[in-house]
This record gives C-alpha cells, structure tokens and sequence, in this order.
C-alpha cells in the first residue's frame, strides 16, 4: 500500500513539475504573447459549462458529461447513459453564450454526439462618423458552431473521439464559414484514479469573411484578409487522492497552448458530498483577466432520470465577472 501511493505522489509532483515549468518557460519560446490577434473565431475558446469553468477550465482529464463534447471527445466513454445537456452564460459586454449537446451510446464501446455553440446579442444601432447618434438602421452579430462527435473506447484504460465542426460568424452584411476538427485521447494510468487526457481544438485551416460594404467615401469593398482559426493544443492530468463512498476529492491540472497568445496553466478542485452536492474552485496562471473561479452543483435523482444542475462564478478583473449555468439530463 505504501508502495502503491508512492507511485502517485512522484507521478502527481512530476506532472505538476513538467507542466508549470511548461507554462512559465513556453515550450515553444519564440512564441508567446505577440501571437495575440492572430486568429479570428474567439467564441470558439470561451469555456462550456459551469462545472468545467468552475474548476477553472482544467477540464479535459476529469469531462465525464455531454460537455465533453467541447472539452474532449473522448470523454463521452466515461458514461455508460445517454445524456442531454444546456448551458448559458450571460458573457461580456452584454453578450450571451449557449451550448446544447447531446450524446448517444451506439454499444458499450462507441459513442456519437452532436453539440451547437452560440454567441449572440441583441439588435444594435447603426452609427457613422457623421451620425453618432444612429442612422436608424440596426446590425446584428451572431456567432454559431455546429458539431458531430465519434468516442470510441480502445480498451479499458484508452478512448479516442473526433469531432467534425461547422461554424459560422455573421456581423452585419459579412459572414465568415469554415470547417474544422477537434481530437482528443483519455488514458486511465492504473494507479488509483489518475488519468491523462490530450486534446487539440479547433484545428483547421485559413478562412476569411465573405460580402461587400459600403465604405463612408461610397466605395465598395468584398476583399477581406484570411485569419487562422484558434487552435488550442491542451494536455491534463486528474486524480481523486481521497474518495470514500461520502466524500471524494478531485484535483486537476491543465496546460493550455493557444496558437494565438501565451501558454497557459489551470487548476482545478471538487469535492462531492454524498454524490448529491459538489462543490469546486479553480485558478489560472499567466492570463491577463480570468484568474479564480467557483461553482457548485447538485444532482436530482428522479424515477425516470438524472439531473445534474451547476453553477459557476468566473472573475474578470476589470471586464466584470461572468456567471454560467448548466444542467445535465441522463437517461
């Protein structure tokens, strides 16, 4: 026994080690912070549900629910139920974040799930150099992300998944269309419950928008730069290291490296009470405003179902704070 928690003590320091040297000395150097704007899509990085963002979006090596579809596809394994999931976020600036997924167990080994992502607001005025006040047209922005997802599990310790997505931006009279895939791997250790988890986002290729504007001097323009889509490379390692049939204990650790800005590192913690009411916090690194977050949750067992519902409070610093809601049904 002693023997065995030995392992998962230099385990554990060894994947805290690797991973905060990782962020604070960039794996790749020459690339950090002056990759900022270099890629277009945002809403595609803005984290899915408040028990992943309430763990401070160290997420891809504990994603046991339908947001695995955003996180990591391979964590659709990780469940033996189908299940529906919601979430919302009353985002920045007035903005609004949904997710809807769903996932099917087409046997005990292969999964399929299919998620949409939006970004919205409401209607706003038209305004101009020589109009400041509105011209009494208005404009709208929409966001929209539309995925299908294959799990599979490879043998007990290791699943894969795939997803193919579509996504679509529209501001105004321009819009913007491109493909791309999400690729993700779930690796049970052995050793207690410590699991690895890698995973690659959004990875694509170019796009640019597409339609023609009215410039203020009467000219036309439908010529647009092509932008990179924001792929995000994620390596994360979780573990319970106390878990009785009451109380358990998850801790979770993430680096994150974005192709348009600097690593990153997250960490996350849960405890739950009784497999009824959950509890989580979480902490980023080397990030200009998201640092602490917090959340809980509570599982409803009914008759015909279970519901999970979390909460989850994101602090900004001086862009405000953000409050995210979600809900689990499996059946």
């Amino acid at each position: 026994m002693k023997k065995y928690f030995k392992k998962i003590i230099i385990i554990t320091a060894a994947c805290i080690l690797f991973l905060t040297h990782s962020a604070y000395g960039q794996l790749f150097p020459v690339l950090g912070e002056q990759r900022a704007g270099i890629s277009t899509a945002q809403f595609l990085k803005i984290g899915v549900g408040a028990r992943a963002t309430g763990m401070g979006e160290s997420y891809i090596a504990v994603a046991n629910d339908p947001s695995a579809l955003y996180w990591n596809p391979a964590g659709l394994t990780q469940y033996d139920n189908n299940q529906v999931y919601f979430a919302h976020s009353e985002w920045l600036v007035d903005v609004k974040h949904s997710f809807l997924g769903a996932s099917y167990r087409l046997d005990q080994s292969n999964v399929i799930g299919f998620s949409v992502i939006a970004l919205y607001m409401d209607d706003m005025p038209v305004t101009t150099e020589t109009m400041p006040f509105g011209t009494g047209e208005y404009f709208s922005y929409t966001d929209l992300a539309f995925g299908l997802t294959y799990a599979r599990r490879m043998t007990d310790q290791f699943s894969f998944g795939l997803t193919l997505r579509y996504m679509n931006s529209s501001l105004d009279k321009l819009s913007m269309n491109g493909f791309m895939f999400d690729l993700g791997t779930y690796y049970w250790t052995g050793l207690g419950t410590s699991r690895f988890a890698v995973t690659v986002s959004n990875f694509g290729g170019q796009i640019s928008p597409s339609g023609e504007v009215t410039l203020l001097d009467g000219s036309n323009r439908d010529s647009w730069q092509e932008f990179a889509l924001p792929t995000v490379f994620r390596v994360g390692f979780a573990m319970e290291p106390y878990m009785t049939e009451v109380h358990k204990v998850t801790t979770t650790i993430q680096l994150n490296h974005p192709n348009d800005n600097a690593e990153n590192l997250g960490f996350g913690l849960e405890y739950g009470w009784n497999n009824t009411v959950n509890l989580r916090g979480g902490y980023k690194i080397n990030v200009d405003e998201e640092t602490f977050s917090a959340g809980i949750g509570v599982a409803i067992p009914l008759t015909f179902a279970a519901i999970n519902v979390d909460y989850s409070f994101a602090r900004w610093g001086n862009l405000g704070d953000v409050h995210r809601i979600s809900m689990n049904l499996g059946f």
